[in-house]
């Protein structure tokens, strides 16, 4: 890369960051003791920048926009053992925002998804569709404006952008009726173990797709098909259902799909596509029947709704530290069950009134977490397809049982290796027992003391470690935390607006 496109994307990383941080080109002078004028030309890579300046801007906007001569791992350390208080907003759904943003290849015109949360997940997809010819722009508000170009280069995809998430597999509903050969790179994303990716190939074969795995990629050729489809899922996956709902979109005649996942990420591809014109019954069921349009080319703005396991994540942390803060923006549809099995466990808590989200159609509400005692549930935790304790809700729910007087059996069936990551949590004093690949079982309540930790590579499990931490008097340190901003924006931020103590280190 030659100078001027570094000086370029400079500028580019210092204007999202600066819209990001809701402040004008002349709020950001004045800060600097600057001119707006030499913002702009900052901003537009039209200005070279000293490393002083670079370290200025970095402070003002509380964003590194480079680390030089280092690693690149971003470490958390934390001084845990203290209380939470106040109030947190639930983002949007990190897997609703990168479903969509697959979905927005069905459209020829443009996409506007509102409030997305900036995180790697995010970024990671956003280069790749920007590799193959997409544009896009974040707006104010972290907004985000997709526009596709007349014919996709996947020739040109950034292939380790793409594996370094799973969410490239579901480019395969979307891009069959328009390519009838292509490549994709093998998924990669979280170290959770084998998961097959067949339920996706068998579903997209009533399409007309075959698929050969290569050394390296994905072999997809497509033959027309005609006729309506019924297609009954073997397994009720999430990703394989928009998958297929993305594939049907852009068939003209009836597909039903029975078996149906009706979980928080696919009703947010349904509402989506409804505004493209494209017919669904059966939104929030395991039955859809879908007839989509043989085109879709139309400008449109969806605000997707917020995320169910962030709440999750907050009430835990709640729970764990003993705190009593407010959840706002809490999806309830997608946490009864989680909310039911703890207030038998013994957490109180109060809801709000429900009102809309943004997207009009999902139900909100604030819930108000009250000082608890907990005792271990009679029964086992597991999680279930929706409507079941939601399978990514299942690590926060292992670590609340770490407060929980007696002897909880967490059964976590669905990966062969999540379950393992409990027993990071014995480093921090938990009594942890692992049975086998899938069950533990956790004796509480714990006395938390720190450690020094690397995090797990995986999702869920570097923030449980995280957010025992903060319940852990002393100094701890969660090291290399990149599989949490994969999936979080500014977590350690924001507990810390609630009273933690977090200090982001870089190494």
């Amino acid at each position: 890369m030659n100078t001027d496109r570094y000086i370029q994307k400079i500028g580019t990383l210092i204007a999202e960051n600066r819209q990001r941080k809701n402040l004008t080109q002349a709020q950001l002078a004045d800060a600097l003791g600057t001119s707006q004028s030499a913002i702009n030309r900052i901003e537009s890579g039209k200005q070279n920048l000293s490393l002083e300046m670079l370290s200025r801007i970095s402070e003002v906007l509380s964003h590194n926009i480079m680390l030089l001569n280092k690693t690149g791992k971003i470490n958390f350390r934390v001084s845990g053992g203290h209380k939470l208080s106040g109030s947190i907003d639930v983002k949007t759904s990190k897997n609703a925002a990168v479903a969509l943003l697959c979905a927005s290849l069905l459209n020829k015109g443009k996409t506007t998804l509102r409030r997305v949360s900036r995180i790697e997940e995010v970024n990671r997809i956003i280069e790749v569709l920007n590799s193959i010819g997409v544009k896009t722009r974040w707006l104010a508000g972290n907004d985000l404006e997709i526009t596709p170009p007349a014919r996709l280069r996947l020739e040109d995809m950034d292939i380790a952008a793409a594996k370094r998430t799973r969410t490239v597999l579901m480019f395969l509903g979307p891009l069959l009726h328009q390519y009838h050969d292509f490549r994709l790179p093998f998924a990669g994303g979280c170290n959770l173990g084998k998961r097959t990716v067949e339920p996706h190939l068998s579903g997209l074969k009533h399409f007309g797709m075959h698929v050969e795995a290569e050394p390296d990629s994905y072999h997809a050729t497509v033959d027309a098909t005609t006729g309506d489809h019924t297609i009954v899922l073997t397994e009720r996956g999430d990703t394989v259902t928009e998958n297929l709902i993305m594939a049907a979109a852009l068939s003209p005649t009836k597909t039903i799909i029975r078996n149906a996942s009706p979980n928080y990420m696919v009703q947010d591809v349904c509402f989506y596509l409804e505004k493209l014109g494209v017919k669904i019954e059966g939104i929030g069921t395991t039955t859809l029947t879908i007839t989509g349009k043989k085109s879709i080319n139309q400008p449109v703005e969806y605000a997707p709704s917020e995320d169910p396991i962030e709440a999750m994540s907050f009430i835990a942390a709640a729970v764990v530290t003993d705190s009593e803060i407010i959840v706002r923006r809490a999806p309830i549809e997608f946490l009864e069950i989680e909310l039911a099995t703890l207030a038998e466990m013994g957490l109180r808590y109060e809801l709000s009134e429900e009102y809309p989200a943004d997207n009009g159609r999902t139900r909100l509400v604030d819930i108000a977490l009250k000082h608890s005692k907990l005792v271990a549930p009679k029964d086992k935790i597991h999680a279930l397809p929706f409507p079941g304790i939601n399978m990514d809700n299942l690590p926060f729910l292992g670590l609340i049982a770490t407060m929980a007087e007696g002897r909880t059996l967490v059964h976590d069936w669905s990966y062969e290796n999540r379950a393992i990551y409990f027993t990071e949590l014995s480093k921090l004093n938990a009594q942890i027992e692992l049975v086998d690949p899938h069950r533990v079982y956790i004796s509480g309540p714990t006395n938390w003391k720190p450690a020094d930790v690397i995090a797990p590579p995986a999702l869920r499990p570097s923030v449980v470690v995280f957010l025992a931490m903060l319940a852990a008097p002393g100094q701890s340190t969660l090291r290399d935390v990149y599989s949490i901003n994969r999936g979080y924006e500014d977590l350690a931020q924001r507990l810390n607006r609630l009273g933690a103590q977090v200090e982001v280190i870089n190494e």
